[in-house]
């Protein structure tokens, strides 16, 4: 599970026994509440990164909901992912203008400057690579998020420099 560090300035990584405890005073603070399961995967996922089997059990128990049920929502909604995802998210825009004017290409550039299919992540667990529909960003196609970041009209010739920015300076300087 990653590990996310705690508000304090004592640079102690918090265990996964503190994760899960924190995690349990944010089911608490949903009890009774009707459509609460949603909440509480997206803190979850806040919380560790993801949503590793043994969290999804832990919720299921805890708010005394059916695994199936927990695990249906989690497959539902593309937010939420199982795995281990990058700290930049990708999402290049196959939407019909995006396709058109260069999406496909873009697609193929991040996979191979990445070296990850569509759903992976990078080893270094830098960058995890997702296709979207449609940004509502047709003028500016084709068109691609990193994070909370829109990018436009983007060539494969400059994505080596977009990744570049979202990196370390450690790591740009040895790339």
């Amino acid at each position: 599970m990653e590990k996310k560090s705690c508000n304090c300035n004592c640079n102690h990584e918090p265990t996964d026994a503190e994760m899960i405890q924190s995690l349990d005073h944010i089911i608490e603070g949903f009890e009774g509440v009707l459509g609460a399961l949603i909440p509480v995967l997206q803190s979850a996922q806040n919380l560790f990164g993801y949503l590793p089997e043994i969290i999804l059990k832990h919720i299921s128990i805890t708010m005394k909901i059916p695994y199936s049920e927990v695990t249906g929502v989690v497959s539902f909604y593309s937010f939420f992912s199982t795995i281990p995802r990058g700290k930049n998210i990708v999402r290049v825009c196959l939407g019909t203008a995006c396709y058109v004017r260069g999406g496909k290409d873009v697609l193929q550039g991040f996979k191979d400057q990445l070296g990850i299919n569509v759903g992976g992540t990078t080893e270094d667990r830098e960058f995890s690579l997702e296709v979207g529909r449609c940004f509502g960003a047709c003028g500016l196609a084709p068109v691609v998020m990193i994070n909370d970041d829109v990018h436009q009209r983007v060539k494969p010739a400059k994505l080596r420099e977009i990744l570049n920015s979202y990196k370390s300076i450690e790591e740009v300087v040895h790339s």
